[in-house]
C-alpha cells in the first residue's frame, strides 16, 4: 500500500512538472501583484488635478487646446489658469485623460489635491496677477465660408482642424436662413462684405475661379431676392451684428475685419463700381457713409479706384505700396491687463509669447487714429501707430477682430499651398485664434466696479 501510495505522489509531481504548474502559480501572484498596483494607484489619485502647462515646457500648445475642447465635450469642467505658466489648463484626473494626452502629444502634470489647492491659494492673492476661469459648455462653433473651393486657405480652420476641434461650416443661406442662434461662435476670414469680389478684377477677372465665385454669388443674390451681391452680403452682415446683439461671439480675420464695418458704414450708398455690379458707384458715396453702424471703425476714407486691391485707408499696410518694414523686423505687442479686474481681455491674450511675429494679409492691420475709442486694443505695434488684434462688446456679445491672413506665413499669394500645421505647433500667433475658441465657454463673472 505504501509503495503504491509513494508511486502516486511521484506521478503527482510529475503531472505538476509537466503541466508548468510553478509557472502558473507564478503568473497568477503577479497578476495579484498588478491589481492591487491598479486599486492603489486607484485610490491614491482620486481627487487628483491634471494641470496642462502652456508656457515654453508644453510641447504642443495648439493640440493642448483641443485637448480642453475635448474635456468639456465629455461633460468635465476645466480650470484656465490666467497668466500661471502661460495660461493652463487643469482638470480632475483620470485615465481616459492621460491617454488623450499622451496620443495627441500634449505635456501633462499630475497633483495631488493639497498641491493643487495651494496653487489656487497662490492664484487667488490680490497681489497676484493671476486669475482661474471655470470653463463650463462646449461652445457650438460656425465658420463663415463659401460651398466652392477657393485659391486660399483659411488660418482658422486649418488650426480647428489641427486642434481636433470641431466646426460646421455656414454661409449666406444659413445665415438668411436665421441658423446663426444655434452656435456660440462664428468665425469670418478672408471675405469681402462690399461685394466686390475681394477687387480681384485687375489680377484674377479672366481666372476660372473668380468666374466662378462671382456666378455663385450673383446666384445667391437672385435666390434670395437681392438685385446685387452687395444688396446680400448687407443683409447677411446684419444678421452677424443681430447674432452679436443677442450674445454671440464673433471673431474675424484678414479682409473680414475692415470689409464687415464697410459694409455696415455703406448701407445707405453704393460704393460699388459697374463691373462689380453693373452701375456706377454713387459719386458722393463718401459723404454717405454712417460711422454709427459700425463696430470698430470710424472717419475712414473708401478708396474709390475699383482696380486697387484696398478697400479702405483702416488697413495701415496698403498692398500696393512698399513693405513698411522687412519680415523680420515685423512684430507687434500684446497688452498685459489685470486677470481679476479684466479677465475678458486676459483670455484672449494668454500666450506663452509676448511679442508675435507679424504677418501680412489683404487686410494687415488697423490705423489706431481710425479705431473708435471704445475698442479695446490687445495687440499693437506702437512704433509706426497701428494695431493688429482688437476687440469689442455690442449688445450681449463681443467681437475680436485680428488682423493678416496667416500666423505662419508671412506673405501668403493666391494660389500657395495651406500651411503644414505639424511645423508649428507651438505657434504664439496661432494660440491667439485658439483663445477666442474657448471664450464663449467661460463662466463669465461681473466686471468689478
Amino acid at each position: 500500500m505504501s509503495q503504491t501510495y509513494n508511486v502516486a505522489i511521484y506521478k503527482f509531481i510529475i503531472f505538476l512538472l509537466e503541466t508548468n504548474f510553478l509557472a502558473q502559480i507564478n503568473l497568477i501572484f503577479a497578476l495579484m501583484r498588478i491589481v492591487i498596483f491598479c486599486i492603489f494607484f486607484a485610490l491614491n489619485c482620486f481627487g487628483n488635478k491634471i494641470l496642462i502647462p502652456m508656457d515654453a515646457s508644453q510641447a504642443n500648445h495648439l493640440k493642448a487646446y483641443g485637448v480642453a475642447f475635448w474635456l468639456l465635450q465629455n461633460n468635465r469642467e476645466v480650470d484656465w489658469m490666467l497668466n500661471f505658466k502661460g495660461g493652463a489648463f487643469a482638470s480632475d484626473f483620470d485615465i481616459a485623460t492621460t491617454n488623450e494626452l499622451t496620443i495627441r502629444g500634449v505635456s501633462y502634470t499630475v497633483f495631488s489635491d493639497a498641491d493643487y489647492a495651494n496653487i489656487v491659494s497662490q492664484i487667488s492673492s490680490p497681489d497676484i496677477n493671476m486669475e482661474i476661469m471655470k470653463l463650463e459648455k462646449t461652445p457650438k462653433i460656425a465658420v463663415y465660408s463659401p460651398k466652392n473651393k477657393l485659391p486660399w486657405d483659411d488660418a482658422v480652420t486649418l488650426v480647428l482642424t489641427y486642434a481636433e476641434i470641431p466646426y460646421t461650416v455656414v454661409y449666406d443661406d444659413e445665415l438668411l436662413a436665421n441658423e446663426l442662434p444655434k452656435y456660440d461662435w462664428l468665425h469670418l476670414h478672408h471675405e469681402d462684405f462690399t461685394g466686390q469680389y475681394g477687387k480681384f478684377y485687375r489680377s484674377y477677372s479672366y481666372a476660372q475661379w473668380y468666374r466662378d465665385q462671382q456666378s455663385a454669388y450673383e446666384e445667391s443674390a437672385k435666390k434670395h431676392g437681392f438685385s446685387k451681391v452687395s444688396e446680400l452680403k448687407l443683409a447677411t452682415v446684419k444678421k452677424i451684428r443681430e447674432f452679436c446683439l443677442g450674445g454671440g461671439f464673433l471673431f474675424a480675420m484678414c479682409s473680414a475685419t475692415d470689409t464687415y464695418d464697410i459694409a455696415l458704414s455703406a448701407e445707405d450708398t453704393d460704393i460699388c463700381w459697374d463691373m462689380y455690379d453693373g452701375d456706377p458707384a454713387d459719386p458722393n458715396f463718401q459723404k454717405k457713409l454712417n460711422f454709427n453702424n459700425t463696430f470698430a471703425f470710424r472717419d475712414f476714407r473708401i478708396l474709390n479706384d475699383p482696380l486697387e486691391y484696398e478697400y479702405s485707408d483702416i488697413d495701415s499696410r496698403p498692398n500696393n505700396k512698399p513693405k513698411i518694414m522687412e519680415e523680420k523686423n515685423d512684430y507687434f505687442s500684446l497688452f498685459e491687463f489685470s486677470a481679476k479686474w479684466d479677465p475678458l481681455p486676459t483670455m484672449l491674450t494668454q500666450c506663452h509669447e509676448t511679442t508675435i511675429k507679424g504677418f501680412m494679409g489683404q487686410t494687415t492691420a488697423f490705423k489706431k487714429t481710425l479705431i473708435k475709442p471704445e475698442v479695446l486694443i490687445m495687440g499693437e505695434n506702437k512704433s509706426i501707430g497701428e494695431a493688429r488684434y482688437i476687440h469689442g462688446t455690442i449688445g450681449k456679445g463681443t467681437w475680436t477682430f485680428y488682423g493678416g491672413h496667416d500666423p505662419e506665413d508671412y506673405e501668403h499669394f493666391v494660389g500657395e499651398e495651406p500651411t503644414d500645421m505639424n511645423l508649428h505647433p507651438n505657434s504664439a500667433g496661432y494660440r491667439l485664434i485658439l483663445n477666442n475658441v474657448l471664450f464663449p465657454a467661460a463662466k463669465k463673472k461681473k466686471q468689478k466696479t
